[in-house]
């Protein structure tokens, strides 16, 4: 679960109940298109009021001073009125797309209510992330990938890591905690780059900046497959749609070819760890894109995960969002 130092996260979709805090958790989520989390409900469960917006999914970050404890707090209520800031991010389908003003509307540097905070850490399995509550739609860590995060960890003993469309590299740092030799993170912005180095250093990590490297994931798969550099673990994360000045990428369109070119740089008995959160695309059809994306490849599919039930509550007859396929490779005859 998750813990906070000054921060707890709250995620909203419409016509939503919040599923209050359990234990030490300072995550709450509304539950996806429901009107009712039926009879299995907490007891702390309240309905949305100043987060709800138009029916839209919304996303906030509520910021608490340090001396708030979320274990220590009864019901999701207690900590709205506790909270220092409540920020408010309305998700669209597809932000590439959106124009800087758009981008301000849906997710405004100022806070709803309180105070703006610049910075707050998060904690998540004995791991800290820098979140930046004011940093537009991407604040710095991703909640539903959890779970991952841990399976992930627990692989890396002694391996060495890819990690693709790396973010703030919180799969490069669960990498690195569960003992990995090597974690090379790619990803598209020295920002987000510079942030993962943050990251990695506040778990008391050292890496070389060698392993934050800026590029397009697409021509690094292809650069290292002709070098025969080979991974242990390839992590694949990428966003939904995504624009650049050189090209655009949608997981709809791109997800094979992603996949096969990250294929080829799987040592035999190695995993490649494919996800996506695109609500489009279903759980049948990522696997689709996937399995013809291995083809030529002695790889199957060994599991899928979804986002974790506890904390991302799901309306009855609702998919998950969250596809995660875990591709062993066969080992050298």
């Amino acid at each position: 679960m998750h813990e906070y130092e000054g921060v707890c996260w709250l995620s909203v979709h419409s016509c939503g109940f919040v599923v209050g805090p359990r234990r030490s958790c300072g995550a709450l989520r509304f539950g996806r298109g429901c009107t009712s989390l039926g009879a299995n409900a907490p007891r702390s469960c309240v309905r949305p009021t100043r987060v709800r917006e138009r029916g839209r999914r919304v996303a906030g970050w509520f910021c608490l001073p340090p001396v708030a404890r979320p274990d220590r707090v009864g019901r999701p209520a207690a900590l709205v009125r506790r909270a220092r800031a409540v920020y408010v991010k309305v998700r669209p389908v597809q932000a590439s797309v959106l124009d800087e003003h758009a981008r301000e509307e849906l997710a405004p540097r100022m806070p709803l209510l309180g105070t703006p905070v610049e910075q707050a850490v998060a904690r998540e399995n004995g791991l800290r992330y820098i979140v930046r509550p004011a940093d537009g739609l991407n604040v710095g860590l991703f909640l539903d990938m959890r779970e991952v995060r841990a399976a992930v960890r627990v692989l890396a003993a002694g391996k060495i890591v890819l990690n693709c469309f790396a973010y703030t590299c919180a799969f490069g740092v669960a990498a690195l905690a569960g003992g990995a030799r090597r974690v090379l993170n790619l990803d598209i912005s020295r920002r987000y780059l510079d942030w993962g180095r943050e990251n990695t250093a506040l778990n008391g990590f050292s890496a070389p900046p060698s392993d934050f490297v800026r590029g397009d994931v697409f021509d690094w798969l292809a650069r290292l497959g002709r070098r025969g550099e080979r991974f242990d673990i390839v992590i694949l994360d990428p966003p939904s749609y995504s624009t650049t000045r050189e090209t655009r990428f949608s997981v709809e369109r791109d997800m094979r070819r992603l996949v096969a070119l990250a294929a080829r740089v799987v040592v035999p008995g190695g995993w490649l760890i494919a996800c996506t959160n695109c609500e489009q695309l279903g759980l049948d059809s990522f696997v689709a894109r996937v399995r013809a994306g291995l083809e030529g490849h002695a790889a199957q599919i060994v599991r899928t995960q979804h986002e974790p039930a506890d904390d991302f509550p799901l309306a009855p007859g609702v998919p998950p969002h969250l596809k995660a396929c875990f591709i062993r490779f066969g080992a050298a005859s």
